[in-house]
């Protein structure tokens, strides 16, 4: 059997849901404010995984202009059942203060590539919405519930309620079903049946180090629950120095052969340090049923292994995503994402010049509504990004190049610009994540004069927590710009507060025209190769 090496979706791929159809395995993760929204893995094998889809792709079904940074799509909920995949998501309008504005939604559609369908309105109660397929043809819909009051805890338990398919509306009285552990922060509940037992899991303590997969079971749907008897399946909060920290949130799954597995987040700090710019990942653990009728991870105890016995299946490799990407098809690859808005074209374009993708100067950095910055997810601590880019910009409020991004907060900017005589000009700009009002500084004491016309190739190479900028005239003599910056404040934990922010490091490329007049900017290929004798 082959061995399935951990994190099997590296980089930010958080809160998976895990569904198998016959042969075929597939992982939802949540995307956040990255448009378009939902990443959905497909495996046959558990060991080798390939991007299959991101389903929510237009404006009928997600718009996430105004959203603040970390809300957007939170953890999506993918089953099969009646001939269709049904996808429960929430989509987050507000985080901070005692108010979550959290709606939630269902898509449906008859194979992984789509069509999927317009979506149908839920409720609004609460996040981490999951859809139950009973085997009298019933359908459940569980969610946490969200208590602003917070006079004991806003995390209040998981609701259970009716849905009906004739009317495409939730039906019948509301029930907590559910109030959680000792350890508390419940939510990211899952529903399933065995041997006449429905068992649930819920992710528990938050999302930062004392985050834990809870399990618990009843014989009716509705409860009451009793608690596993180690209450946690699987955790990592009492295991300091285990590779995988933050597990929790996932599901269950059994394979074709008859063997049991369940999903995980996890987050890998870089050494030494609490901060993981890879952000929140995808594992999974072999897990066993015993005697007691509970689940047990296979290797014992609670804490998530690097490596895991893989099932017994046929090998199935995917071919590897290549290093270089020259824009020369009229879609975007697949490794890229930009932000929020369902109108892309107003921010990039494949076509406006052949070969060449077009970046339309928009906000500022860090827009909540319309920013041009598209990019790839840092998925290794250490990495090395190459672009080009062709842009003539005539005033300081006119910017272009190579950025490496976390949020509004948190990011470092090799960009061409003008200084006061229109001189084009390169400068590094950073945000900290260190100022409430995200304020940023400039690396270098004056700005570095460039040639007044022609392509400028950037690049970066990343260390673990070391991020050193370059640039060239011709893409083979290559200059260092600036110091060496930190690259862990790319990183939920740099953040304010432990829960406050839930995405991961992404590099790529990025225009901004303040002035309102679409400067464009293209940039002819993009390159992110990883050091294979220092990957994570």
């Amino acid at each position: 059997m082959a061995t399935i090496r951990n994190p099997i979706l590296p980089g930010f791929n958080p809160d998976p849901a895990f569904c198998r159809v016959g042969d075929d395995y597939y992982i939802a993760t949540s995307t956040f404010e990255w448009y378009p929204g939902v990443q959905i893995h497909h495996s046959r094998d558990l060991v080798n995984w390939r991007l299959a889809c991101r389903p929510l792709n237009r404006k009928s079904q997600l718009d996430m202009r105004g959203n603040p940074d970390s809300c957007g799509v939170w953890a999506p909920a993918l089953t099969y059942a009646d001939g269709l995949f049904w996808l429960i998501y929430t989509d987050v309008k507000r985080r901070l203060g005692n108010f979550k504005d959290t709606h939630n939604y269902l898509v449906t559609a008859p194979s992984i590539e789509g069509p999927w369908s317009d979506p149908v309105y839920m409720n609004s109660s609460g996040f981490d919405p999951s859809l139950f397929h009973d085997d009298d043809g019933r359908k459940w819909f569980v969610n946490m519930v969200w208590d602003h009051r917070r006079r004991r805890s806003s995390f209040d338990g998981i609701l259970l309620q009716e849905y009906s398919p004739a009317e495409q509306r939730l039906v019948g009285p509301i029930k907590n079903i559910f109030k959680g552990s000792p350890l508390g922060l419940v939510e990211g509940p899952h529903l399933w049946k065995r041997n006449g037992w429905y068992y649930l899991t819920v992710a528990e303590g938050g999302t930062a180090y004392n985050h834990a997969v809870t399990m618990a079971r009843s014989k009716t749907i509705d409860g009451p629950y009793e608690l596993h008897p180690d209450t946690h399946l699987i955790t990592s909060k009492d295991a300091p120095d285990a590779p995988l920290q933050r597990a929790g949130h996932g599901f269950y799954v059994e394979t074709s052969t008859g063997e049991v597995f369940h999903t995980h987040l996890c987050s890998r700090p870089l050494p030494g340090t609490r901060r993981s710019p890879l952000g929140r990942e995808t594992a999974i653990q072999r897990v066993v049923w015993k005697e007691d009728g509970w689940l047990y991870l296979a290797q014992g105890g609670q804490v998530p292994a690097l490596e895991v016995e893989g099932p017994d299946l046929p090998p199935h490799p995917f071919p590897p995503e290549p290093e270089r990407h020259d824009f020369d098809g009229g879609e975007l690859p697949s490794p890229f994402q930009w932000l929020r808005t369902p109108e892309p074209e107003r921010i990039f374009s494949l076509s406006a010049r052949p070969g060449h993708l077009r970046l339309f100067g928009r906000e500022s950095i860090g827009s909540w509504f319309e920013q041009a910055l598209v990019a790839r997810r840092q998925t290794s601590w250490t990495y090395s990004a190459e672009t080009v880019v062709e842009v003539q910009p005539e005033t300081y409020q006119q910017l272009a190049g190579l950025i490496c991004y976390y949020d509004r907060a948190r990011f470092h900017y090799l960009a061409v610009s003008a200084d006061d005589e229109g001189r084009r000009v390169l400068q590094v700009i950073s945000c900290l994540g260190d100022h409430p009002d995200a304020l940023m500084t400039y690396a270098l004491e004056s700005d570095l004069p460039l040639p007044q016309k022609g392509p400028v190739h950037l690049g970066v190479d990343v260390r673990l927590a070391e991020l050193q900028f370059r640039w060239s005239e011709d893409g083979v003599t290559w200059i260092p710009v600036g110091p060496v910056l930190d690259a862990s404040i790319l990183s939920d934990e740099a953040g304010p507060g432990a829960h406050g922010s839930f995405t991961g490091a992404f590099v790529g490329m990025a225009a901004h025209d303040m002035t309102g007049r679409a400067l464009p900017a293209d940039f002819d290929f993009f390159v992110y190769r990883e050091d294979a004798s220092e990957t994570a």
